[in-house]
Formats: structure tokens, sequence, C-alpha cells
């Protein structure tokens, strides 16, 4: 699978509409069938900073990046940002999320 983290430095003048700015592109992603999960969250420590955890098969990360709701929701995003977005986008065995073997909870 494709593991993918992209931290996106948001324009001060733009957090609270952030989420809307990137609701089409996301369920466009989520509803591809190579997608396993497309989730953003909000940095604890800089509150204009939101962060992507995405994950794809090995066979759907390539329909991902070249589908016109990837080309269209990166240009909606675009306006909204202060800087280029950082990101980690490794090819990793497994599927999905695993348990956390140092905190069990029961």
């Amino acid at each position: 699978m494709y593991f993918i983290v992209v931290k996106f430095a948001v324009k001060p003048s733009s957090v609270d509409e952030f989420p809307d700015a990137v609701a089409e592109f996301t369920a466009a992603t989520r509803a591809e069938p190579g997608n396993l999960w497309f989730e953003w969250s909000r940095s604890l420590q800089d509150p204009n900073e939101f962060v992507l955890v995405e994950a794809f098969t090995d066979e759907g990360a390539g329909p991902h990046v070249t589908s016109p709701h990837f080309a269209k929701g990166l240009e909606s995003i675009r306006p909204h940002l202060t800087a280029t977005p950082k990101i980690i986008s490794r090819q990793i065995e497994g599927d999905g999320w695993d348990a956390m073997g140092e905190l069990q909870v029961e």
C-alpha cells in the first residue's frame, strides 16, 4: 500500500473555511476504488496547519494522482496556503492499520 502524510500551512484567514474548501476533493478521493483512507486533522501545536493522512492500494495510487479531481482539488487548496505542502509518501507492506503493541486497551 501507499501511505502518505501531507502537512498544509494554511493562511490564518482561511483556517475556518479550509475544511469546506477540501470537502469536494475529499469526497471524490474517498470514492476511489483504490482509496483505503483519506483523513484530515488539525495540528495541536499550530492552529494554521492541517495534516492529511491517506493510503491507497498499490494499484490505486497512480489513478489517484492522475484523476481530474486530484488536479481540481489541488487548485482548490492552493489559494489557502502560505507555503508548499510537506509530504512523506512511501510504499509499505500491509493493507491497513495494525493494533499498537505498546499500548493495549482491553
